[in-house]
């Protein structure tokens, strides 16, 4: 007896089930929360207190304003780096606090 090839990636397996439940968004802002030290340094990240993710706004809680400025003035360049690091275009703003 002759299988059927209905052969799928276990990744895309998984990114249909994420879809389905509604868990995609909780699954990119975990990601982005884990790399957070990795895709900007330890500098920053130490300065970070809080990260969060709603409806493509990325707020970020910061505890240094001169950082808070630093990274206002260059938060397009930053967005792109971020959408890049997910493989998706995900994040549309970035609120500093």
């Amino acid at each position: 007896m002759k299988r059927k090839s209905n052969t799928e990636t276990m990744q895309s397996l998984m990114m249909r089930l994420l879809a389905a439940y509604g868990l995609k968004d909780g699954m990119d802002k975990y990601r982005l929360i884990e790399s957070w030290e990795k895709i900007l340094g330890p500098y920053i990240a130490g300065k970070t207190e809080k990260i969060e993710l709603k409806k493509g706004k990325l707020y970020i809680k910061l505890n240094s304003a001169a950082l808070r400025n630093e990274l206002s003035v260059s938060k397009s360049k930053l967005i792109i780096k971020l959408n890049d690091f997910l493989e998706k275009k995900v994040i549309q703003d970035i609120i500093f606090r």
